[in-house]
């Protein structure tokens, strides 16, 4: 289903999930329990997950389901508006602090809100104040 930002569910959400390959704090079930009290907690349904489980921080040609979320995103075969990550550093650690608000961009043009949920639940500013890990307001030109 192609999509445009005025037509896309109000409720719905996906969420992406990403972890290294040595074992960490932010392991896959922690994320994902931390994302779906987050969409609870805000009336929010889950209908896509994306994983990237094992996979460099550094290189996103080995991330499919991060490749895929965002080519989804772009090519409007959505049927959510809201994309939820644990936090910023799930799209990746990069050289280039850059990149990570990059694919937020991509998402805002496409009308599709991002929400980091660690940061939410933490703050509980809720879901129209998103916030970067250091507590600023993302900036979106």
């Amino acid at each position: 289903m192609r999509t445009n930002q005025k037509n896309l569910p109000s409720n719905r959400a996906a969420s992406y999930v990403r972890t290294a390959t040595k074992p960490q704090q932010d392991s896959i079930s922690n994320q994902v329990c931390a994302i779906r009290e987050y969409a609870k907690r805000y009336g929010m349904q889950i209908v896509k997950e994306y994983f990237d489980e094992g996979k460099s921080r550094l290189n996103v040609q080995d991330r499919e389901s991060l490749t895929q979320l965002i080519r989804d995103v772009q090519n409007g075969q959505i049927n959510f508006s809201f994309v939820l990550l644990y936090d910023v550093s799930r799209w990746g650690r990069f050289q280039n602090a850059d990149e990570s608000a990059f694919y937020e961009y991509i998402c805002r043009l496409a009308g599709v809100s991002v929400h980091y949920c660690a940061t939410h639940l933490e703050r509980d500013n809720g879901p129209d104040f998103p916030t970067t890990e250091g507590g600023k307001e993302p900036y979106f030109p």
